[in-house]
Protein backbone atom coordinates (compact mmCIF):
# COMPACT_ATOMS: atom_id res chain seq x y z
CA UNK A 1 0.00 0.00 0.00
CA UNK A 2 2.85 2.35 -0.70
CA UNK A 3 1.32 4.05 -3.69
CA UNK A 4 -1.78 5.85 -4.76
CA UNK A 5 -3.38 6.55 -8.08
CA UNK A 6 -4.87 9.64 -9.59
CA UNK A 7 -8.08 9.20 -11.50
CA UNK A 8 -7.39 8.64 -15.16
CA UNK A 9 -9.32 9.91 -18.17
CA UNK A 10 -10.20 6.30 -18.91
CA UNK A 11 -11.59 5.92 -15.38
CA UNK A 12 -13.72 8.99 -15.98
CA UNK A 13 -15.20 7.43 -19.09
CA UNK A 14 -15.82 4.08 -17.39
CA UNK A 15 -17.70 5.64 -14.48
CA UNK A 16 -19.56 8.12 -16.64
CA UNK A 17 -20.77 5.25 -18.80
CA UNK A 18 -21.63 3.02 -15.86
CA UNK A 19 -23.81 5.57 -14.11
CA UNK A 20 -25.50 6.75 -17.33
CA UNK A 21 -26.47 10.12 -15.90
CA UNK A 22 -28.18 12.94 -17.68
CA UNK A 23 -27.79 16.20 -15.81
CA UNK A 24 -29.54 19.38 -16.77
CA UNK A 25 -32.20 21.88 -15.96
CA UNK A 26 -31.87 21.31 -12.23
CA UNK A 27 -33.15 17.74 -12.56
CA UNK A 28 -31.43 14.41 -12.70
CA UNK A 29 -32.26 11.21 -14.54
CA UNK A 30 -30.43 8.00 -13.81
CA UNK A 31 -30.73 4.77 -15.74
CA UNK A 32 -30.02 1.63 -13.71
CA UNK A 33 -27.17 3.23 -11.83
CA UNK A 34 -25.87 -0.04 -10.44
CA UNK A 35 -26.41 -3.55 -11.69
CA UNK A 36 -28.64 -4.39 -8.78
CA UNK A 37 -28.30 -7.59 -6.86
CA UNK A 38 -31.23 -6.36 -4.83
CA UNK A 39 -33.80 -6.02 -7.62
CA UNK A 40 -35.03 -9.61 -7.46
CA UNK A 41 -35.24 -9.49 -3.68
CA UNK A 42 -37.19 -6.26 -3.76
CA UNK A 43 -39.71 -7.76 -6.18
CA UNK A 44 -40.13 -10.76 -3.92
CA UNK A 45 -40.68 -8.51 -0.94
CA UNK A 46 -43.42 -6.65 -2.79
CA UNK A 47 -45.17 -9.95 -3.47
CA UNK A 48 -45.03 -10.76 0.25
CA UNK A 49 -42.96 -13.91 -0.18
CA UNK A 50 -39.92 -12.89 1.86
CA UNK A 51 -38.14 -10.03 3.59
CA UNK A 52 -34.91 -8.54 2.31
CA UNK A 53 -32.22 -7.85 4.91
CA UNK A 54 -29.36 -5.41 4.52
CA UNK A 55 -26.97 -5.89 7.43
CA UNK A 56 -26.24 -7.16 10.93
CA UNK A 57 -27.03 -4.70 13.72
CA UNK A 58 -25.15 -5.10 17.01
CA UNK A 59 -25.10 -2.81 20.08
CA UNK A 60 -21.98 -0.63 20.22
CA UNK A 61 -20.33 -1.69 23.47
CA UNK A 62 -17.79 1.16 23.44
CA UNK A 63 -20.59 3.70 23.67
CA UNK A 64 -21.72 2.11 26.96
CA UNK A 65 -18.32 2.40 28.64
CA UNK A 66 -17.88 5.53 30.73
CA UNK A 67 -15.27 4.44 33.28
CA UNK A 68 -12.34 2.19 32.48
CA UNK A 69 -9.32 1.96 34.81
CA UNK A 70 -6.30 3.52 33.13
CA UNK A 71 -4.30 0.32 33.45
CA UNK A 72 -7.04 -1.70 31.76
CA UNK A 73 -7.75 0.64 28.86
CA UNK A 74 -5.44 -1.07 26.36
CA UNK A 75 -6.84 -4.50 27.16
CA UNK A 76 -10.41 -3.22 26.87
CA UNK A 77 -9.69 -1.61 23.50
CA UNK A 78 -8.29 -4.91 22.23
CA UNK A 79 -11.40 -6.75 23.42
CA UNK A 80 -13.59 -4.16 21.67
CA UNK A 81 -11.58 -4.72 18.48
CA UNK A 82 -12.27 -8.44 18.81
CA UNK A 83 -16.00 -7.66 18.95
CA UNK A 84 -15.65 -5.68 15.71
CA UNK A 85 -13.83 -8.58 14.09
CA UNK A 86 -16.58 -10.98 15.16
CA UNK A 87 -19.20 -8.75 13.53
CA UNK A 88 -17.13 -8.56 10.34
CA UNK A 89 -16.88 -12.34 10.12
CA UNK A 90 -20.59 -12.74 10.87
CA UNK A 91 -21.51 -10.14 8.25
CA UNK A 92 -19.43 -11.95 5.64
CA UNK A 93 -21.32 -15.18 6.43
CA UNK A 94 -24.58 -13.25 6.17
CA UNK A 95 -23.60 -11.80 2.79
CA UNK A 96 -22.59 -15.22 1.46
CA UNK A 97 -25.96 -16.71 2.52
CA UNK A 98 -28.25 -13.74 1.87
CA UNK A 99 -30.59 -15.54 -0.54
CA UNK A 100 -30.97 -18.50 1.79
CA UNK A 101 -31.63 -16.21 4.77
CA UNK A 102 -34.40 -14.41 2.90
CA UNK A 103 -36.06 -17.73 2.20
CA UNK A 104 -35.46 -19.09 5.71
CA UNK A 105 -34.72 -16.45 8.41
CA UNK A 106 -34.33 -19.27 10.94
CA UNK A 107 -31.07 -20.14 9.18
CA UNK A 108 -29.62 -16.76 10.17
CA UNK A 109 -30.75 -17.18 13.77
CA UNK A 110 -29.26 -20.64 14.09
CA UNK A 111 -26.11 -20.32 12.00
CA UNK A 112 -25.11 -16.67 12.35
CA UNK A 113 -26.83 -14.71 15.12
CA UNK A 114 -26.76 -17.31 17.90
CA UNK A 115 -23.07 -18.21 17.38
CA UNK A 116 -22.25 -14.48 17.23
CA UNK A 117 -24.13 -13.84 20.48
CA UNK A 118 -22.20 -16.63 22.22
CA UNK A 119 -18.87 -15.25 20.98
CA UNK A 120 -19.80 -11.74 22.10
CA UNK A 121 -20.91 -12.99 25.49
CA UNK A 122 -17.43 -14.33 26.24
CA UNK A 123 -15.79 -11.00 25.34
CA UNK A 124 -18.37 -8.97 27.26
CA UNK A 125 -17.75 -11.01 30.38
CA UNK A 126 -14.04 -10.25 30.10
CA UNK A 127 -14.70 -6.53 29.59
CA UNK A 128 -16.97 -6.49 32.66
CA UNK A 129 -14.18 -7.99 34.76
CA UNK A 130 -11.59 -5.54 33.39
CA UNK A 131 -13.80 -2.53 34.08
CA UNK A 132 -15.42 -3.77 37.31
CA UNK A 133 -18.80 -2.98 35.79
CA UNK A 134 -22.18 -4.59 36.10
CA UNK A 135 -22.91 -7.34 33.63
CA UNK A 136 -22.79 -6.30 29.98
CA UNK A 137 -24.52 -9.47 28.82
CA UNK A 138 -27.55 -7.56 27.56
CA UNK A 139 -25.35 -6.16 24.76
CA UNK A 140 -24.58 -9.62 23.35
CA UNK A 141 -27.57 -10.22 21.02
CA UNK A 142 -27.48 -8.87 17.47
CA UNK A 143 -30.27 -8.68 14.92
CA UNK A 144 -30.77 -8.56 11.17
CA UNK A 145 -31.90 -5.22 9.79
CA UNK A 146 -34.47 -5.27 7.03
CA UNK A 147 -33.76 -3.09 4.02
CA UNK A 148 -36.52 -0.65 4.93
CA UNK A 149 -35.59 -0.32 8.61
CA UNK A 150 -34.45 3.19 9.50
CA UNK A 151 -31.39 3.56 11.76
CA UNK A 152 -32.13 4.19 15.39
CA UNK A 153 -32.75 7.83 16.14
CA UNK A 154 -29.92 9.46 18.07
CA UNK A 155 -30.96 11.45 21.12
CA UNK A 156 -28.13 13.93 20.69
CA UNK A 157 -27.51 13.92 24.44
CA UNK A 158 -24.29 11.93 24.54
CA UNK A 159 -21.80 14.18 26.23
CA UNK A 160 -19.06 15.21 23.86
CA UNK A 161 -20.72 13.76 20.80
CA UNK A 162 -24.02 15.36 20.03
CA UNK A 163 -23.36 15.73 16.34
CA UNK A 164 -23.44 19.53 16.50
CA UNK A 165 -20.66 21.54 14.94
CA UNK A 166 -21.38 25.08 15.89
CA UNK A 167 -24.53 25.37 13.81
CA UNK A 168 -23.46 23.69 10.60
CA UNK A 169 -25.79 20.72 11.06
CA UNK A 170 -28.81 22.87 11.85
CA UNK A 171 -31.38 22.69 9.09
CA UNK A 172 -29.83 19.67 7.40
CA UNK A 173 -32.94 17.57 7.80
CA UNK A 174 -34.96 20.30 6.14
CA UNK A 175 -32.42 20.54 3.35
CA UNK A 176 -32.62 16.79 2.73
CA UNK A 177 -36.38 16.41 2.68
CA UNK A 178 -37.66 15.71 -0.78
CA UNK A 179 -34.19 14.96 -2.03
CA UNK A 180 -35.38 12.14 -4.22
CA UNK A 181 -33.74 13.70 -7.24
CA UNK A 182 -30.69 11.58 -7.79
CA UNK A 183 -31.91 8.99 -5.33
CA UNK A 184 -35.51 7.83 -5.16
CA UNK A 185 -36.02 7.61 -8.93
CA UNK A 186 -32.96 5.42 -9.30
CA UNK A 187 -32.98 1.65 -9.06
CA UNK A 188 -31.90 0.49 -5.64
CA UNK A 189 -28.74 -1.56 -5.87
CA UNK A 190 -25.39 -2.26 -4.41
CA UNK A 191 -22.05 -0.70 -5.21
CA UNK A 192 -19.08 -2.52 -6.66
CA UNK A 193 -18.17 -3.89 -3.24
CA UNK A 194 -21.45 -5.79 -3.07
CA UNK A 195 -22.33 -4.09 0.21
CA UNK A 196 -23.16 -0.57 -0.91
CA UNK A 197 -23.52 2.23 -1.40
CA UNK A 198 -26.93 2.29 -3.07
CA UNK A 199 -28.10 4.80 -5.62
CA UNK A 200 -30.45 6.25 -2.99
CA UNK A 201 -27.40 7.26 -0.94
CA UNK A 202 -26.71 10.03 -3.49
CA UNK A 203 -28.48 13.34 -4.06
CA UNK A 204 -28.08 16.16 -6.57
CA UNK A 205 -26.58 18.99 -4.51
CA UNK A 206 -28.69 21.49 -6.49
CA UNK A 207 -31.86 20.00 -4.98
CA UNK A 208 -30.65 20.75 -1.43
CA UNK A 209 -31.64 24.03 0.19
CA UNK A 210 -28.90 26.19 1.81
CA UNK A 211 -28.68 25.08 5.44
CA UNK A 212 -25.43 26.38 6.92
CA UNK A 213 -25.76 28.81 9.81
CA UNK A 214 -22.63 30.48 11.11
CA UNK A 215 -22.60 31.23 14.87
CA UNK A 216 -22.68 34.93 15.66
CA UNK A 217 -19.36 36.30 16.92
CA UNK A 218 -19.78 37.84 20.35
CA UNK A 219 -17.68 40.16 22.45
CA UNK A 220 -14.54 38.35 23.57
CA UNK A 221 -14.54 35.93 20.62
CA UNK A 222 -11.25 34.51 19.36
CA UNK A 223 -11.38 35.34 15.66
CA UNK A 224 -8.03 34.23 14.31
CA UNK A 225 -7.07 31.22 12.18
CA UNK A 226 -4.00 29.02 12.13
CA UNK A 227 -3.43 26.89 9.02
CA UNK A 228 -1.05 23.95 8.77
CA UNK A 229 -0.08 22.47 5.40
CA UNK A 230 0.56 18.72 5.63
CA UNK A 231 -0.03 17.72 2.02
CA UNK A 232 -2.62 15.45 0.42
CA UNK A 233 -1.08 12.06 1.18
CA UNK A 234 0.75 12.20 -2.12
CA UNK A 235 3.18 9.59 -0.80
CA UNK A 236 0.35 7.09 -0.30
CA UNK A 237 0.52 6.26 3.41
CA UNK A 238 -2.39 3.92 4.10
CA UNK A 239 -3.25 1.31 6.68
CA UNK A 240 -6.44 -0.20 8.15
CA UNK A 241 -5.35 0.43 11.75
CA UNK A 242 -6.76 2.87 14.27
CA UNK A 243 -4.28 3.70 17.01
CA UNK A 244 -6.92 5.66 18.97
CA UNK A 245 -9.73 3.11 19.04
CA UNK A 246 -7.80 -0.14 18.61
CA UNK A 247 -4.19 0.35 19.76
CA UNK A 248 -2.05 -2.73 19.26
CA UNK A 249 -4.53 -4.36 16.85
CA UNK A 250 -3.68 -4.79 13.17
CA UNK A 251 -6.64 -4.03 10.90
CA UNK A 252 -8.53 -2.60 13.85
CA UNK A 253 -10.57 -0.35 11.54
CA UNK A 254 -11.47 -2.91 8.84
CA UNK A 255 -11.19 -0.04 6.36
CA UNK A 256 -8.29 1.90 4.90
CA UNK A 257 -7.24 5.33 6.17
CA UNK A 258 -5.47 8.22 4.47
CA UNK A 259 -2.76 9.75 6.69
CA UNK A 260 -1.18 13.18 6.55
CA UNK A 261 1.19 14.64 9.07
CA UNK A 262 2.87 12.07 11.31
CA UNK A 263 4.29 9.14 9.35
CA UNK A 264 4.86 6.85 12.36
CA UNK A 265 1.15 6.22 12.82
CA UNK A 266 0.09 2.61 12.86
CA UNK A 267 -1.67 0.37 15.38
CA UNK A 268 1.45 0.02 17.51
CA UNK A 269 2.58 3.66 17.69
CA UNK A 270 2.89 5.06 21.20
CA UNK A 271 3.29 8.70 22.18
CA UNK A 272 7.09 8.43 22.03
CA UNK A 273 6.90 6.99 18.50
CA UNK A 274 4.68 9.87 17.40
CA UNK A 275 6.97 12.43 19.06
CA UNK A 276 9.92 11.07 17.05
CA UNK A 277 8.00 10.44 13.83
CA UNK A 278 8.65 12.21 10.57
CA UNK A 279 5.94 14.59 9.42
CA UNK A 280 4.64 15.69 6.04
CA UNK A 281 3.67 19.05 7.54
CA UNK A 282 5.56 22.00 6.16
CA UNK A 283 6.10 23.34 9.66
CA UNK A 284 8.15 20.64 11.35
CA UNK A 285 6.85 21.73 14.74
CA UNK A 286 3.57 20.03 13.79
CA UNK A 287 4.00 16.28 14.08
CA UNK A 288 0.28 15.75 14.62
CA UNK A 289 -1.49 12.89 12.89
CA UNK A 290 -4.58 13.55 10.79
CA UNK A 291 -6.43 10.61 9.25
CA UNK A 292 -9.77 9.64 7.69
CA UNK A 293 -11.29 6.79 5.63
CA UNK A 294 -10.11 6.79 2.02
CA UNK A 295 -12.53 7.62 -0.77
CA UNK A 296 -12.62 5.14 -3.65
CA UNK A 297 -13.82 5.33 -7.21
CA UNK A 298 -15.92 2.19 -7.71
CA UNK A 299 -15.04 1.78 -11.37
CA UNK A 300 -14.19 -1.93 -11.47
CA UNK A 301 -10.47 -1.21 -11.29
CA UNK A 302 -8.64 -3.04 -8.49
CA UNK A 303 -6.42 -1.16 -6.06
CA UNK A 304 -3.24 -2.67 -4.59
CA UNK A 305 -5.19 -3.76 -1.52
CA UNK A 306 -7.76 -5.84 -3.43
CA UNK A 307 -6.63 -8.97 -1.56
CA UNK A 308 -5.62 -7.26 1.69
CA UNK A 309 -7.13 -6.55 5.10
CA UNK A 310 -8.96 -3.24 5.12
CA UNK A 311 -9.34 -3.47 1.36
CA UNK A 312 -10.96 -6.25 -0.64
CA UNK A 313 -10.97 -8.66 2.28
CA UNK A 314 -13.23 -6.21 4.12
CA UNK A 315 -15.32 -5.40 1.02
CA UNK A 316 -13.67 -2.04 0.36
CA UNK A 317 -12.96 -2.03 -3.38
CA UNK A 318 -12.01 0.39 -6.12
CA UNK A 319 -9.28 2.92 -6.82
CA UNK A 320 -8.22 5.01 -3.84
CA UNK A 321 -8.48 8.69 -4.74
CA UNK A 322 -5.77 11.16 -3.82
CA UNK A 323 -7.46 14.36 -2.63
CA UNK A 324 -7.19 17.32 -4.94
CA UNK A 325 -6.85 19.57 -1.89
CA UNK A 326 -6.61 19.21 1.90
CA UNK A 327 -6.88 22.19 4.21
CA UNK A 328 -6.31 21.95 7.96
CA UNK A 329 -7.41 25.05 9.84
CA UNK A 330 -7.63 25.72 13.57
CA UNK A 331 -10.23 28.34 14.49
CA UNK A 332 -11.41 29.99 17.68
CA UNK A 333 -14.52 30.24 19.82
CA UNK A 334 -17.37 32.65 18.96
CA UNK A 335 -17.63 33.69 22.61
CA UNK A 336 -14.22 33.40 24.31
CA UNK A 337 -10.49 33.00 24.04
CA UNK A 338 -9.09 29.49 23.59
CA UNK A 339 -6.51 27.60 25.65
CA UNK A 340 -3.78 25.30 24.38
CA UNK A 341 -4.54 21.67 23.57
CA UNK A 342 -2.53 19.22 25.66
CA UNK A 343 0.06 17.27 23.71
CA UNK A 344 -1.20 13.84 22.55
CA UNK A 345 -4.84 14.87 22.93
CA UNK A 346 -6.92 12.43 20.88
CA UNK A 347 -10.15 13.48 19.16
CA UNK A 348 -12.54 11.53 16.95
CA UNK A 349 -15.29 13.37 15.12
CA UNK A 350 -18.15 11.47 13.53
CA UNK A 351 -19.08 7.83 14.05
CA UNK A 352 -17.79 4.95 11.92
CA UNK A 353 -20.85 2.92 12.98
CA UNK A 354 -23.53 5.57 12.59
CA UNK A 355 -25.58 3.46 10.17
CA UNK A 356 -26.36 0.97 12.95
CA UNK A 357 -25.77 3.25 15.97
CA UNK A 358 -27.97 6.11 14.81
CA UNK A 359 -26.80 9.63 14.09
CA UNK A 360 -26.18 10.99 17.61
CA UNK A 361 -22.44 11.20 16.93
CA UNK A 362 -22.52 11.63 13.14
CA UNK A 363 -20.74 14.85 12.30
CA UNK A 364 -18.93 14.75 8.96
CA UNK A 365 -20.63 16.61 6.11
CA UNK A 366 -20.59 16.41 2.32
CA UNK A 367 -20.99 19.09 -0.31
CA UNK A 368 -19.65 20.40 -3.62
CA UNK A 369 -17.41 23.31 -4.48
CA UNK A 370 -19.59 26.30 -5.25
CA UNK A 371 -22.39 24.88 -3.09
CA UNK A 372 -20.82 24.71 0.36
CA UNK A 373 -23.70 26.58 1.95
CA UNK A 374 -25.52 23.25 1.46
CA UNK A 375 -24.17 20.46 3.64
CA UNK A 376 -25.28 16.81 3.69
CA UNK A 377 -24.78 14.38 6.57
CA UNK A 378 -26.46 11.20 5.35
CA UNK A 379 -26.14 11.54 1.55
CA UNK A 380 -23.29 11.71 -0.91
CA UNK A 381 -23.50 14.73 -3.22
CA UNK A 382 -23.90 14.55 -6.97
CA UNK A 383 -21.99 17.61 -8.12
CA UNK A 384 -22.54 19.45 -11.42
CA UNK A 385 -19.90 19.28 -14.11
CA UNK A 386 -16.91 21.39 -13.05
CA UNK A 387 -17.73 21.13 -9.32
CA UNK A 388 -15.74 18.92 -6.96
CA UNK A 389 -16.84 16.75 -4.01
CA UNK A 390 -16.03 18.20 -0.57
CA UNK A 391 -15.82 16.41 2.79
CA UNK A 392 -15.73 18.60 5.90
CA UNK A 393 -14.90 17.56 9.47
CA UNK A 394 -15.40 19.96 12.36
CA UNK A 395 -13.81 18.59 15.50
CA UNK A 396 -14.91 19.07 19.09
CA UNK A 397 -13.77 22.41 20.49
CA UNK A 398 -14.26 21.91 24.25
CA UNK A 399 -11.93 19.92 26.50
CA UNK A 400 -12.46 18.67 30.07
CA UNK A 401 -9.12 20.16 31.17
CA UNK A 402 -7.76 16.83 32.46
CA UNK A 403 -7.75 13.90 30.05
CA UNK A 404 -6.15 13.34 26.65
CA UNK A 405 -8.52 10.42 26.01
CA UNK A 406 -11.52 8.67 27.59
CA UNK A 407 -12.99 5.19 27.83
CA UNK A 408 -15.27 5.68 24.81
CA UNK A 409 -12.85 8.15 23.16
CA UNK A 410 -15.54 10.86 23.30
CA UNK A 411 -16.41 12.17 26.74
CA UNK A 412 -13.12 14.02 27.39
CA UNK A 413 -14.07 16.46 24.60
CA UNK A 414 -17.36 18.04 23.56
CA UNK A 415 -18.93 20.39 21.05
CA UNK A 416 -19.82 23.89 22.11
CA UNK A 417 -23.52 24.59 22.56
CA UNK A 418 -24.81 25.38 19.04
CA UNK A 419 -27.03 28.20 20.25
CA UNK A 420 -24.71 30.02 22.65
CA UNK A 421 -21.32 28.86 21.38
CA UNK A 422 -20.23 28.16 24.96
CA UNK A 423 -18.60 25.06 26.39
CA UNK A 424 -20.45 23.12 29.06
CA UNK A 425 -19.65 23.18 32.76
CA UNK A 426 -16.19 21.81 33.48
CA UNK A 427 -15.04 22.23 29.86
CA UNK A 428 -12.79 24.89 28.37
CA UNK A 429 -12.53 26.17 24.79
CA UNK A 430 -9.63 24.89 22.70
CA UNK A 431 -8.74 25.57 19.05
CA UNK A 432 -11.20 23.80 16.76
CA UNK A 433 -9.73 21.73 13.94
CA UNK A 434 -11.64 22.07 10.67
CA UNK A 435 -10.58 19.64 7.93
CA UNK A 436 -11.71 20.21 4.36
CA UNK A 437 -10.92 17.52 1.77
CA UNK A 438 -11.69 18.03 -1.92
CA UNK A 439 -11.88 15.32 -4.61
CA UNK A 440 -11.99 15.54 -8.38
CA UNK A 441 -14.27 12.59 -9.19
CA UNK A 442 -16.69 12.12 -12.09
CA UNK A 443 -20.15 13.64 -11.60
CA UNK A 444 -22.78 11.25 -10.27
CA UNK A 445 -22.76 8.09 -8.17
CA UNK A 446 -19.70 5.89 -8.39
CA UNK A 447 -17.63 6.73 -5.32
CA UNK A 448 -17.77 5.81 -1.63
CA UNK A 449 -15.81 6.06 1.59
CA UNK A 450 -14.37 2.94 3.16
CA UNK A 451 -16.32 1.53 6.09
CA UNK A 452 -16.75 -1.45 8.35
CA UNK A 453 -18.34 -4.08 6.07
CA UNK A 454 -21.69 -4.09 7.89
CA UNK A 455 -21.95 -0.28 7.67
CA UNK A 456 -22.53 -0.57 3.90
CA UNK A 457 -20.37 2.42 2.90
CA UNK A 458 -23.06 4.84 4.07
CA UNK A 459 -22.00 8.51 3.98
CA UNK A 460 -23.28 9.02 7.55
CA UNK A 461 -20.44 6.77 8.78
CA UNK A 462 -17.74 9.21 7.67
CA UNK A 463 -15.37 10.30 10.44
CA UNK A 464 -12.02 11.91 11.13
CA UNK A 465 -9.26 11.31 13.69
CA UNK A 466 -6.64 13.64 15.15
CA UNK A 467 -3.81 13.33 17.65
CA UNK A 468 -2.16 16.60 18.68
CA UNK A 469 1.63 16.38 18.40
CA UNK A 470 2.39 20.10 18.09
CA UNK A 471 5.51 21.08 19.95
CA UNK A 472 4.98 23.50 22.85
CA UNK A 473 6.37 26.51 21.04
CA UNK A 474 4.20 26.11 17.95
CA UNK A 475 1.05 25.39 20.00
CA UNK A 476 1.67 28.61 21.93
CA UNK A 477 1.95 30.50 18.64
CA UNK A 478 -1.23 28.84 17.33
CA UNK A 479 -3.21 29.94 20.39
CA UNK A 480 -1.83 33.48 20.23
CA UNK A 481 -2.76 33.83 16.55
CA UNK A 482 -6.33 32.69 17.19
CA UNK A 483 -6.84 34.78 20.33
CA UNK A 484 -5.35 37.90 18.74
CA UNK A 485 -7.50 37.62 15.61
CA UNK A 486 -4.62 37.01 13.19
CA UNK A 487 -4.27 34.61 10.26
CA UNK A 488 -1.14 32.53 10.62
CA UNK A 489 0.57 29.52 9.05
Amino acid sequence: MGRTRKRSTRAKRVVAASVALVLGGGGLIAVNVYASAGEGRRGSEESGERTSYSTIDCPDVAEELREVPEGARGAVDRELATLDNQITVAYQRFAENRERIEQDPAFAEQQILTPLENERLTILQRIALLTDQQSLEGLAPCTLRADDDAPAEGDGEDEGGDGQDGGQDEGQDEGQEGDGEGGDDQEDGEGAAGNGPEASDFVDIRSVQPNVKTPRQRSGASRGTFSTDCGRNENGKFNPDNVIVAPGVSNGAHHMHDYVGNQANDAFAGDDDLARGRTTCRNQGDRSTYYWPVLRLQNGQDEDDAEADGGGKDQNVGEIQTPAQVTLNFVGSPVSKVTAMPRFLRIITGDAKAFTNGDANANASWSCTGFEDRQLKDKYPICPEGSKVVRTFRFQSCWDGRNIDSANHRTHVAFADPASGRCGDGFRAIPQLVQRIVYDVPPGPGFAVDSFPEQLHKPVTDHGDFINVFDQRLMKRLVSCINEGRRCT
